[in-house]
């Protein structure tokens, strides 16, 4: 009894995956009138209640606790189009693994929990690529070897872009 309720009173927000999910899915049904269709079916039989109690009760205290969430995409691959040509984006557990389409070869995104850093890993060779600092900052790893502090707003990813810019490190050399 005192392990259920301490699980209830753990100031758990989490990531509510679950619900999430089930919604996200609802508003790729069809039109807007089918979505508000199934929307009010969901609470009429309560399948959004059940859904957001078993986040609130089980699933967030999972992911509190571990530290991981059980419900994440682990495996689901997605489409994205970039500035030159479309990739495509394999979510791993600690990460996403990035493939160009039409290619083999892929470049890994790898998060270490331990040392709260991104490394981005290629041919089998790890580099840092981003750390992240508890004072709302992060130390960006730039590939001459320099390490810049970067804040975590708009004007620090306008930094980091400016950082990071072949353009940029070519037109300063």
């Amino acid at each position: 009894m005192l392990l259920s309720v301490s699980l209830l009173f753990s100031s758990c927000v989490g990531s509510f995956g679950l619900f999430n999910r089930l919604s996200s899915w609802n508003q790729t049904v069809g039109s807007k009138f089918v979505n508000e269709l199934v929307f009010l079916a969901f609470n009429i039989v309560p399948v959004y209640g059940v859904a957001y109690m078993a986040d609130a009760l089980v699933i967030n205290s999972i992911e509190f606790w571990s530290g991981t969430n059980p419900m994440a995409n682990v495996g689901d691959v997605k489409k994205v189009k970039g500035e030159n040509g479309n990739y495509m984006v394999k979510t791993l557990e600690n990460g996403y693994s990035i493939t160009k389409e039409g290619e083999t070869a892929s470049m890994d995104l790898i998060y270490d929990k331990e040392a709260n850093t991104w490394n981005v890993v290629s041919n089998g060779q790890s580099a840092p690529l981003l750390k992240m600092n508890n004072d709302g900052t992060a130390d960006l790893f730039i590939p001459n070897g320099d390490t810049r502090s970067v804040t975590l707003d708009a004007q620090g990813m306008l930094a980091a872009r400016q950082l990071t810019s072949t353009d940029l490190m070519m037109a300063a050399r």
